[in-house]
């Protein structure tokens, strides 16, 4: 990503300005104008460390029990889906970070819940199917005014130009269309950030992985986190035991959010708030 010095700050004419209280308020307005933003996850390198072997035998576990060869023919062997459903809770309290749970507040008004837990990884000198353009909501064309979604790809490795560091195209949430290739060539930047950073992004802005021309694969979690009036990629609660989680807790993981199944549940539900 280019860095700008010697930016003017001076200006006149202006009566209303956008005033950050804190770290955080700078990581919503980043996203909600730019469609992007970094945020510290606050986690040890210690914890980082967990995260990253923990990783490493959930995805092991993971091709042992679906199959490497299965993996490779549907093009699923560099992701790791619905991390917290293998038995660790470093994904589930992951999938809860403080820190990002409050930015999250800020930027989605009301109510939203986990959609999707993914490992991914970017290997060495090879293609992945991360590695071309596209939303987190995928096959979408429209824009909001306040986000449906948002990415939250926590990352396990430090995030370089040279291991294929995430692209994205500033602003693109707020345009229908796909743009042209000569707009993507110019206007396209990639994000460094260090392990145990959150790169969020608007979900409906473009964005793609880089080539990885190291000699290590590159980790990710992805998180989308949205509104409750989409369907989860795979549905949480039935893969998940409940009674060891606060009430928070199973709001953002779908507990309260199934289809009624009859108009007396439907009914008995209203009668909780939702």
């Amino acid at each position: 990503m280019t860095i700008v010095k010697n930016v003017p700050m001076k200006s006149y004419g202006i009566s209303k300005q956008v005033m950050p209280e804190n770290e955080l308020d700078e990581v919503v307005e980043s996203v909600q104008n730019i469609g992007y933003g970094i945020l510290d996850s606050g986690l040890s390198s210690a914890d980082i460390k967990k995260i990253a072997d923990e990783f490493e035998l959930t995805y092991r576990l993971y091709v042992e029990k679906y199959g490497e060869s299965r993996l490779k023919s549907i093009d699923e062997i560099n992701t790791v889906r619905l991390m917290l459903a293998h038995g660790n809770e470093i994904f589930i309290k992951l999938a809860f970070n403080e820190r990002l749970l409050l930015t999250l507040k800020k930027l989605i008004p009301g109510k939203f819940i986990l959609n999707q837990q993914n490992g991914v990884i970017n290997p060495p000198e090879e293609t992945y199917n991360q590695g071309a353009w596209h939303r987190d909501l995928p096959y979408q064309h429209f824009v909001s005014s306040t986000p449906l979604a948002i990415n939250a790809l926590f990352c396990v490795d430090d995030f370089t130009f040279k291991n294929g560091a995430t692209y994205i195209l500033p602003a693109s949430h707020k345009s229908e269309a796909f743009p042209s290739d000569s707009y993507v060539k110019k206007h396209a930047i990639q994000i460094e950030a260090k392990a145990g950073s959150f790169i969020l992004l608007d979900c409906m802005t473009f964005h793609s992985g880089g080539v990885n021309s190291t000699n290590s694969a590159r980790r990710a979690v992805n998180h989308v986190y949205n509104i409750p009036y989409f369907k989860q990629q795979i549905n949480i609660p039935l893969n998940l035991e409940k009674h060891n989680l606060t009430d928070q807790a199973k709001d953002i993981l779908g507990f309260n959010y199934d289809e009624p199944i009859s108009i007396s549940d439907y009914l008995a539900r209203r009668k909780g708030g939702y």
